[in-house]
């Protein structure tokens, strides 16, 4: 027996009093106390690398089953979210010197200018859940937090110990990305050199050495994850591994996925899409509509927004999408993008009401086809010596392809070899690829218009062969010797 304060005995407290009463683990937390839909839950701000040490994620094939409530990790995924944490670490940090009223580094711009600035940079709410303990919460241990002035409730304070790890029910990519980045960080501090290309979370310095001014603003970027730059937590309570699976599927099945036109309308942060905004839509006037005209009767001579992101996909990146795109992909290339589309734009009939009806060229797959040529001869590492020469050559001489829709060489696999001959086709096969290689349904002329097929992939490489034999431009393929 101890005395207590009021002079009456108290009796020992017992180890499992103890042991409910708290640890020397513990870790006070300030949150709020909601109820999601009657389910109590703790919201707290917690500073990103603290979340990460108080997190894990039931993933683990080689877990018991019955605990496993998360998908397969994607690398891929987590790899992109790594980048876009690192350029958010990165605005943090100059975010932090503007609030304190200190100078921004040059090379801290600088950085931020290499990995593409952004209007506005966030990551959603992490929703996680606490197993050890009943699913109110009630033997956590907390205190209320009062206003000393009208006592009223501010919040709580918890006390989280290492048995209460917080399980992530929805975010397990965004801590896998978060462990990137910091693995990242710790790497340049401990090696003072970037990674090798494959790991490197910037799109420059492949195992280069780091400057002294580049070394500092890393060293300021892990000093903010691990006290400005916060991540916001909906922690639920004592939930079973079938209620989290449960909790995983109503989180990521049932909201509505964001239309593509309308995250390409949204989206400051790709550079591809902001040359599209800023040259394309802005100072070009290229005409751009969110949603596809299905009767070429409507069409008011705008391009669907989507189609032209992949016609710049391919005439900046060569590639089938923007995905990825970082400043250093389309440096130097801008200036021949607006070449391009100002060319483009006074093709006869293009941009104009029905557009569609009057020219070949206003259909997307004909753009490509002619992006890939402009790219094939201006950026690629195979491009000829003359390619600055061919590009000009194609883009001064459009009107002579003939982006009519009567244009018989648009029909050439539908004209028997007679037809052919008739329409002065003699040639075009030395420059087309076998019959016998792949697709060669590009489409169809019906009431006076050629129809392109949908398979754009298929179709606008065969274009292109069609429009370097008409500007006799180099063919892809070896000519035949006469």
């Amino acid at each position: 027996m101890i005395p207590s304060t009021n002079g009456l005995p108290t009796p020992l407290a017992t180890l499992d009093d103890v042991l409910d009463g708290g640890d020397t683990s513990e870790k006070p937390v300030k949150t709020f106390i909601g109820h999601n839909l009657g389910n109590r839950t703790f919201l707290m701000l917690l500073p990103m690398h603290e979340f990460y040490g108080m997190s894990e994620v039931a993933n683990d094939a080689g877990r018991d089953g019955d605990t496993v409530a998360q998908r397969k990790l994607d690398p891929v995924h987590a790899h992109k979210l790594a980048t876009y944490i690192l350029k958010g670490l990165v605005s943090a940090a100059i975010e932090y010197r503007d609030a304190r009223n200190q100078p921004v580094p040059e090379d801290m711009k600088n950085v931020l200018r290499k990995l593409g600035p952004q209007p506005y940079m966030s990551l959603q709410p992490i929703v996680v859940n606490i197993r050890d303990c009943n699913v109110r919460g009630s033997d956590i241990r907390g205190i209320r937090l009062l206003d000393k002035s009208t006592e009223e409730t501010t919040g709580f304070k918890v006390f989280l110990s290492q048995r209460h790890v917080l399980w992530v029910v929805d975010g397990q990519h965004r801590r896998k990305a978060m462990q990137q980045v910091f693995e990242f960080l710790e790497g340049l501090r401990s090696s003072r050199t970037y990674p090798k290309k494959g790991k490197n979370l910037v799109p420059f310095g492949d195992g280069e050495a780091i400057s002294k001014e580049e070394y500092q603003v890393w060293e300021e970027c892990f000093e903010r994850a691990r006290t400005y730059c916060t991540v916001a937590v909906e922690v639920h309570l004592g939930l079973r591994a079938d209620e989290e699976r449960q909790l995983f599927h109503d989180l990521n099945r049932l909201g509505k996925k964001v239309d593509t036109n309308l995250a390409l309308q949204f989206d400051n942060s790709n550079p591809v899409n902001l040359f599209i905004k800023e040259k394309l839509i802005e100072d070009l006037k290229i005409g751009v509509v969110e949603t596809e005209v299905k009767n070429w009767s409507d069409d008011d001579g705008r391009i669907v927004r989507k189609d032209l992101v992949s016609v710049n996909a391919i005439l900046l990146l060569n590639r089938t999408n923007i995905n990825g795109a970082t400043p250093q992909m389309i440096d130097g290339r801008t200036e021949t993008g607006i070449w391009f589309w100002d060319s483009v734009r006074n093709i006869k009939g293009f941009g104009e009401e029905h557009a569609r009806e009057k020219t070949v060229a206003a259909q997307p797959v004909v753009l490509k086809a002619l992006a890939k040529l402009v790219f094939d001869f201006s950026f690629s590492n195979r491009r000829p010596d003359n390619g600055d020469d061919l590009t000009e050559r194609l883009l001064s001489s459009l009107e002579e392809i003939d982006l009519s829709h009567e244009n018989p060489m648009w029909r050439y696999y539908n004209l028997s070899m007679e037809d052919r001959a008739a329409a002065g086709l003699e040639g075009l096969s030395n420059y087309l690829p076998p019959d016998e290689s792949g697709n060669r349904d590009i489409g169809s002329y019906q009431g006076g218009f050629m129809r392109f097929g949908a398979k754009h992939n298929d179709i606008y490489p065969i274009l292109g062969d069609m429009i370097r034999w008409k500007l006799q431009l180099p063919s892809r393929r070896p000519l035949p010797t006469q």
